[in-house]
């Protein structure tokens, strides 16, 4: 009796184990399941975050549209308002068959005036090879200094009243460290072959050959500038003592300087200029992947270069 209890109790104990051991698997079973789903519906956000969906181009009914570019920000080569999207927007809104009209709408204090050249040029490109597609600048709220670099080549720029404009110039900034190293007893050991490699150091007392040598490049580069503003104005600009000073002015004072046509806004342009109300977006934006790389990669320079001395045209 005893051999017969003992074999029924090891068979229930084994039995209780295989059992246990069934429903750990398909507990098992289930949160790997549980996390394929979750793994899955990750890449589904991420695939969605890369992927631009909307298709501004397929226009079946063949319906006139306006075609918008958007320039947001300081221009720069890393930014969203650089060269390369701003351009490929422009690119796409022209080569499409329904575009009646290009918007590029501008909201940028300004920045490189490498890339600002670049958008002008190819702005002056797309108008003569589609000379009958009229394009037009709008600008909200600020277009200074590079913004207005790129507007300078549009047909026609239109503003808000209180719209700010202008801003014609151009800047070398940076900082001088040679105080604060004296007082923290920090010198400066700086090897160089060539004369000028150093120049405009900011860990090194100025220099006022390199200071006047910085003088002449920024008044070249101004003169660029200036020669562009002029050439895409043309004889509506009513050119003044201050005009490429560096002064911005509103809006109102814009057009009557001829540093502007009219007051409008993307929407009354679309519908009252280009006589096509439905306004389609080609911007070209950075993805999530793209800006994470750049930013990544450029946080130690920029941390860097923002002790430096930078050009800009603002």
């Amino acid at each position: 009796m005893l051999d017969s209890n003992d074999s029924q109790w090891e068979r229930k104990v084994l039995e209780k184990v295989a059992l246990e051991a069934i429903a750990e698997q398909r507990r098992g079973r289930r949160w790997g399941i549980f996390f394929k789903l979750l793994g899955f519906g990750y890449l589904a956000l991420i695939l969605g975050l890369l992927v631009d969906w909307e298709s501004s181009d397929k226009h079946p009914d063949g319906t006139k549209i306006t075609a918008l570019v958007n320039l947001n920000g300081v221009i720069k080569a890393k930014g969203d308002a650089n060269a390369e999207h701003v351009i490929s927007g422009l690119q796409a809104a022209f080569e499409n068959k329904n575009t009646a009209g290009v918007i590029l709408r501008i909201n940028s204090p300004g920045g490189s005036p490498v890339q600002s050249g670049i958008i002008n040029d190819e702005m002056k490109r797309l108008r003569a090879a589609h000379p009958a597609i009229p394009l037009h600048v709008v600008v909200e709220d600020v277009c200074a200094s590079g913004g207005y670099y790129v507007a300078a080549a549009a047909d026609k720029i239109f503003v808000d009243k209180a719209s700010i404009v202008g801003s014609i110039g151009v800047l070398m900034d940076g900082f001088g460290f040679t105080g604060t190293m004296e007082k923290l007893g920090v010198e400066r050991r700086l090897l160089t072959a060539g004369e000028s490699k150093g120049f405009l150091d900011p860990f090194s007392p100025q220099n006022e050959q390199h200071k006047d040598h910085a003088k002449k490049m920024l008044n070249e580069i101004h003169q660029q500038f200036i020669d562009v503003v002029r050439q895409g104005r043309g004889k509506r600009l009513k050119e003044t003592p201050d005009m490429f000073s560096g002064l911005m002015w509103s809006g109102a004072r814009s057009i009557e300087l001829g540093l502007a046509d009219g007051y409008g806004t993307v929407d009354s342009v679309a519908r009252d200029v280009f006589k096509a109300a439905d306004v389609r977006d080609f911007s070209v934006r950075q993805n999530f992947a793209e800006k994470f790389a750049k930013q990544f990669g450029a946080d130690m320079a920029e941390s860097m270069a923002n002790v430096m001395t930078r050009l800009t045209l603002r």
